[in-house]
């Protein structure tokens, strides 16, 4: 394993990061805020609880995830699809540098990215609404394995545009509405039983679901259905980048 190539890739993405850091940390810090004025003041004054859980404090878990799943999407993507568009793309295909080591440094650069939005949305939450953790642990699991996968899930759509335009297109069209589907602001319990089970084909729902557990003990979806989702999300796109750099599909041409 070649670290150093891991290293040098990792440290210029994060450099990349920290060159915008003031724009990287308020943007999440003002959409939060919105987010519990909005949702928590206007709306959460009409819905008193959820499932026995304050509306304000129910929705910090979807309101990370939200971030979370679109900030490991774009910083995935744009750190691979860079270097295509300028051509230095060959440069490091010719290293001597496999596909595992230019993985690692490009989505955990990413993956490194969401959690720290993550973790900064999480400690603005702390100054609206009384929040308790149950299960920190599992929070951190969820919290690490949902950066890692839609990071990955990023790179496979950083390869697969062709232009800035193609970039923007799943996040926008799919993934956010997908989260805003899957119970971020609601309980899939509040829902007619048609709608409950139309959404149990939604995949955000198994994500927000257990990532809701870790904070108030209650879930939509058993916890290990929740696990082997994101489980079975990271190794499906583990497999479509090996196919990818095994076949040189969108790098090589």
């Amino acid at each position: 394993m070649n670290w150093t190539a891991i290293k040098s890739i990792y440290v210029f993405e994060m450099t990349r990061f920290f060159r915008t850091f003031l724009q990287s940390l308020i943007s999440p810090v003002l959409s939060t805020s919105l987010y519990f004025v909005v949702f928590g003041a206007a709306i959460g004054s009409r819905i008193n609880e959820v499932e026995g859980v304050s509306y304000a404090a129910f929705i910090v878990p979807g309101l990370i995830m939200l971030s979370v799943m679109t900030q490991g999407i774009s910083n995935g993507s744009f750190g691979i699809y860079f270097p295509k568009f300028i051509g230095t793309i060959y440069e490091l295909l010719s290293a001597p540098v496999n596909f595992l080591e230019i993985v690692l440094g490009y989505v955990g650069a990413a993956a490194t990215k969401a959690m720290f939005i993550g973790t900064i949305i999480l400690i603005t939450a702390f100054f609206f609404v009384d929040l308790q953790i149950l299960h920190p642990g599992a929070m951190v699991l969820f919290l690490v394995l949902t950066c890692v996968s839609f990071s990955l899930f990023g790179f496979i759509i950083g390869i697969w545009a062709k232009n800035f335009e193609q970039l923007q297109l799943v996040p926008l069209l799919i993934v956010t509405p997908l989260v805003f589907l899957g119970g971020s602001f609601y309980s899939i319990s509040m829902l007619p039983p048609v709608w409950q089970a139309i959404s149990m084909f939604n995949p955000v729902v198994y994500l927000i679901s257990g990532f809701r557990w870790a904070f108030f003990g209650i879930a939509d979806v058993p916890i290990g259905i929740s696990l082997l989702a994101i489980a079975a999300f990271t190794t499906l796109c583990l497999l479509v980048i090996g196919w990818i750099f095994r076949t040189g599909w969108r790098i090589r041409e």
